[in-house]
């Protein structure tokens, strides 16, 4: 599901720019992705608290202790990471905070695919396909987060410079 989640979302924000929809924050991926990567936070911080709790909890390693602490944190870090990437003043931030909060909780991925943890019956996600997914979680969240968020919101002209946009956009022709 949070892959899923990821997917449909950015591609739906996606859309929205490409219909000028949401002003330009979704012109361009990274911008899409904002989107997509909360999306997915906010699915897999609720679930620490409603849903899966008890099974992530079978994830947290035994050598960290109380898995109840954990599981509430990485909760919570995810939850705040996936407004923060909302924000433009936060967005940065937030970012960082998840590419170490996804480097964080990487041990409890290893330990649920090498100690076949369930969930809801169904097991973990095979090491190395998790791997893979979770690289992809990294590249998202560095795109989403340090990527440029607003392709085209200003016209370049011909040449590129500021005073040309300027008389473009007033009307007049540009000097050559």
């Amino acid at each position: 599901m949070p892959l899923l989640s990821l997917v449909i979302i950015t591609g739906l924000a996606r859309l929205a720019g490409w219909r000028r929809l949401g002003g330009n924050r979704f012109n361009s991926l990274s911008g899409a992705l904002q989107a997509g990567v909360a999306a997915l936070f906010v699915l897999t911080g609720t679930v620490h608290f409603v849903g899966l709790r008890a099974e992530l909890m079978k994830m947290v390693p035994p050598m960290f202790g109380d898995p109840g602490f954990w599981v509430t944190v990485t909760g919570i870090a995810e939850l705040a990471g996936a407004i923060g990437l909302l924000l433009p003043t936060t967005r940065r931030p937030a970012a960082a905070g998840l590419l170490l909060l996804l480097l964080a909780v990487l041990p409890a991925n290893v330990y649920a695919a090498t100690h076949h943890v369930t969930f809801d019956g169904a097991p973990a996600t095979p090491l190395l396909p998790r791997l893979l997914e979770q690289l992809l979680y990294l590249a998202a969240v560095a795109w989403a987060g340090f990527g440029s968020a607003h392709r085209g919101k200003v016209n370049a002209g011909p040449r590129g410079s500021r005073s040309m946009r300027v008389r473009s956009q007033a009307g007049a022709s540009p000097s050559k």
